[in-house]
């Protein structure tokens, strides 16, 4: 299994950059950075410092989206990276939720993101792309070998069968084993019924990871509290999918929705922190289902549960108060037991 870190790009860059020069130390192959214009820093411009600070590491999005870039510029950013570097980029892509809403636009449709995917795969790995009315492309200065995989980020019924038709890999932003377990098999069910192996969809499931010293009640309270923000940010998805689908629906599992019913709204001044005022109603038991939290042994066995059911990449959520730590108990512990 393969182990990333996802970061925001809050200022200072420089943190950014050193922290992803420990996960590579401790045996992280991927670093992922939120990509929302005004909420954080230009992550393309901190992915060539981390790429010139890193050997081996592949850097990327989690997630970009196709309304707050053109395409060309987008293909052009990650293949002029690679060109750099030597093909360690991905471009994760999805709605673009808190890019576009910030911005006062709605986020993009699936069929925008399916155009955008092939357009931005096809010039990043050298290939032409017809840009809208005909206008055909081609980056004249990509030399041979030049590639550029496209992730999608998904969560319900029609985006999870695009991911799986479409994408070279499928993010899934929750490590519920139920739910992983069911949209993993709705992608590759979708990549039969295309005619493509199932094999050739990279499985990325990101969520946040905390170490405790132990199990004691005091020690996951904590934990939970780190924590708690995320289920408050993939309830925007969730509320999402009810408008779309109703509160109970054959389309989407009661799993993945129940759990919203008490939201009354969300700040995206506050968005993937610690501490999120609009986030208390995400119940214990969701952060628990969602996140990996607990000693050391605990994170092993859900890992290893994640990879029985297909996972190739755990993606931590690294946004808490033991930044360092998780790392450093990941590298020393974590990663060695889980690919032993």
């Amino acid at each position: 299994m393969d182990f990333g870190l996802v970061l925001q790009a809050d200022p200072p860059a420089s943190r950014v950059i050193s922290l992803m020069k420990r996960a590579e130390r401790n045996g992280f192959t991927y670093g992922w950075t939120f990509d929302s214009a005004v909420l954080w820093q230009e992550p393309f411009v901190i992915y060539s410092q981390i790429l010139a600070n890193t050997t081996t590491l592949k850097v990327g999005p989690m997630v970009t989206n196709p309304g707050t870039r053109t395409w060309e510029v987008t293909a052009s950013t990650f293949a002029t990276l690679n060109d750099m570097f030597g093909n360690r980029t991905v471009c994760g892509i999805g709605r673009g939720d808190s890019a576009m809403r910030v911005a006062g636009r709605k986020p993009n449709t699936l069929a925008r993101i399916s155009e955008a995917m092939k357009v931005i795969r096809d010039l990043g790995s050298g290939r032409e792309a017809d840009l809208g009315g005909g206008t055909v492309v081609r980056f004249p200065w990509i030399g041979e070998g030049a590639e550029l995989p496209v992730w999608m980020a998904a969560y319900g019924p029609k985006a999870l069968k695009m991911a799986g038709e479409e994408a070279d890999g499928f993010i899934l932003q929750l490590a519920d084993l139920y739910l992983t377990e069911y949209m993993v098999k709705a992608v590759k069910d979708a990549a039969v019924a295309a005619g493509r192996d199932p094999a050739e969809v990279t499985i990325c499931v990101a969520a946040p990871a905390y170490v405790t010293e132990d199990d004691s009640p005091e020690a996951l309270a904590h934990a939970r509290e780190q924590c708690r923000w995320f289920g408050g940010m993939v309830g925007n998805h969730v509320a999402d999918l009810v408008s779309k689908y109703g509160e109970h629906s054959a389309a989407v599992p009661d799993e993945l929705t129940e759990y919203i019913k008490a939201r009354q709204g969300y700040d995206y001044s506050h968005h993937g922190r610690t501490g999120n005022p609009d986030t208390q109603f995400v119940p214990d038991e969701i952060v628990e289902r969602f996140c990996l939290i607990g000693p050391v042994e605990k994170h092993i066995e859900k890992l290893d549960a994640l990879r029985a059911l297909g996972v190739d990449q755990f993606a931590v959520y690294d946004m808490h108060d033991a930044q360092e730590a998780v790392i450093e108990a990941y590298g020393s512990r974590v990663i060695p037991a889980v690919n032993g």
